[in-house]
């Protein structure tokens, strides 16, 4: 699905990714995980063609990143929730439905499901300013989930929302992918959340120390859980 070769991102004179060369698989539920600062978020920009790689190159689909066709097929949540803060919930569904040229009947039928998969129902015809922050996360999935792409791409989907909807959108998220056959990216902190993944990608400082199941990397590192790994890795020179 994704193939990247030695990619490199560098600002001024910090390089944030380090020469990663990998390939992704589709029809996966894929987790990135890293501590704050690793690269997850740019890695995610320079895979969507948001930022261009310094080195390197990324093919998606068998397109060379960036490529305009690509968009219709990714469905991206970012770590910061672009909303239009003046309009409701409802009206930010519907401008989003417009940009994605979907059908009347269709766009309905699909801002149904996604409010209901977030619980946002009866939260549609308030202005997003008054949304607290998880709702705003909420709305974010959503609207990400709107066209029913064939990837989704997710910053962090799960900060600041409670633990009950956070476990019914992992729910709704396993079921896109095991039934329905959509490939998952996504980064988090989580560690709970990690062993629900089909792999993991271990990013620290800039490089993939590892693409594996959990449990193959639990194993490598001799240790019973991800918060073991991140205090072995803590003691590595950068």
């Amino acid at each position: 699905m994704i193939e990247m070769k030695h990619v490199t991102k560098q600002f001024n004179n910090q390089i944030i990714l380090d020469d990663i060369s990998i390939e992704i698989p589709k029809n996966q539920l894929i987790g990135i995980l890293g501590p704050s600062g690793c690269g997850k978020t740019t890695l995610l920009k320079c895979i969507m063609g948001m930022i261009a790689t310094t080195k390197g190159s990324i093919h998606m689909f068998q397109k060379k990143v960036p490529h305009k066709d690509l968009l219709k097929n990714i469905g991206y949540m970012a770590q910061s929730d672009a909303l239009y803060q003046d309009l409701t919930g409802k009206e930010n569904l519907l401008f989003f439905s417009d940009m994605y040229n979907l059908p009347k009947v269709q766009a309905m039928h699909q801002m149904e499901y996604v409010t209901s998969l977030v619980s946002l129902e009866n939260s549609m015809n308030k202005l997003v300013e008054t949304y607290s922050g998880g709702m705003k996360r909420r709305l974010s999935l959503a609207i990400s989930l709107l066209h029913q792409p064939d990837l989704l791409i997710l910053d962090e989907p799960t900060v600041g929302i409670d633990p009950n909807i956070k476990k019914q959108v992992w729910q709704e998220l396993r079921k896109l992918n095991k039934v329905e056959g959509k490939s998952i990216l996504m980064t988090t902190h989580a560690m709970d959340e990690v062993e629900q993944c089909d792999q993991v990608m271990l990013l620290y400082s800039g490089k993939v120390l590892a693409f594996d199941t959990p449990e193959n990397i639990l194993a490598t590192y001799d240790a019973s859980n991800f918060d073991d790994v991140f205090i072995q890795l803590g003691g590595r020179k950068k």
